[in-house]
């Protein structure tokens, strides 16, 4: 199974949901950006990180705005992981990179994460980096990842909402990055199933297929809904 959560900013508590006894080896949680479990390689936070090493599913992420950009592209190796290229944290952590296309349970992910933060301006010189805003080059290799798949996956999964999503949410009606106009193109072009996205601090859903993540847990796919697309996958064919 796949889950999906939101901006986790480095809060363990966040893993005393029940949902994560539940869940188990082969299991995936993916974090829509803010992941916040690298930031300043401290001895507690490599502490954590041990701790989350030991789960026994693995966590993916994408990069939010509260990230350290040095350490998660500079300490961490590049690898190939279920499709797509990531940094490898630990055997079971990896941090998914802007624009891949994983594939997870048979179903396909496209991650984008990055965005602008909104109190940038009291961490400028501290704890900023301007790599978290997505740059034109991620773009274009975003949309040449996705014509490889003809612009069809089953779910996205990004830090951002869309410009239209902000609009409805209420949220940073008046930014636009590039980013926000890629996103509208995507909603234009691409045919997928489920759209999740953090930023907002908000759990709820977006008629017909948006998704506000944060503290809630959600599974990609209900149970049933798995096991009959397995039973399918599975029935072998008629003469």
């Amino acid at each position: 199974m796949v889950y999906i959560t939101g901006d986790m900013h480095g809060d363990m508590s966040r893993f005393r949901n029940p949902v994560f006894k539940q869940m188990k080896a082969g299991d995936v949680l993916i974090v829509c950006g803010d992941f916040g479990f690298i930031w300043n390689g401290s001895r507690q936070e490599r502490a954590i990180l041990r701790k989350l090493r030991n789960k026994p599913f693995t966590i993916a992420f994408v990069d939010g705005c509260h990230e350290n950009f040095d350490l998660l592209e500079k300490k961490y190796k590049v690898v190939r992981w279920r499709g797509g290229l990531a940094h490898r944290i630990a055997p079971n952590i990896f941090h998914m990179m802007r624009g891949e296309v994983f594939t997870i349970d048979d179903a396909t992910y496209f991650a984008f994460g990055g965005g602008h933060s909104q109190d940038y301006e009291f961490r400028q010189g501290k704890n900023w980096w301007q790599r978290e805003q997505p740059t034109h080059d991620e773009i274009r290799r975003a949309i040449h990842n996705l014509n490889r798949y003809d612009a069809k996956v089953d779910y996205i999964i990004t830090h951002e909402p869309p410009a239209s999503l902000k609009d409805c949410l209420g949220v940073d009606m008046q930014q636009r990055l590039e980013i926000h106009t890629f996103f509208e193109d995507i909603i234009k072009e691409c045919n997928y199933k489920k759209w999740f996205f953090g930023k907002c601090h908000i759990d709820g859903f977006i008629p017909l297929k948006y998704f506000p993540m944060f503290e809630r847990v959600l599974p990609v796919e209900s149970e049933r809904r798995r096991h009959e697309r397995l039973a399918v996958q599975e029935k072998p064919n008629q003469p």
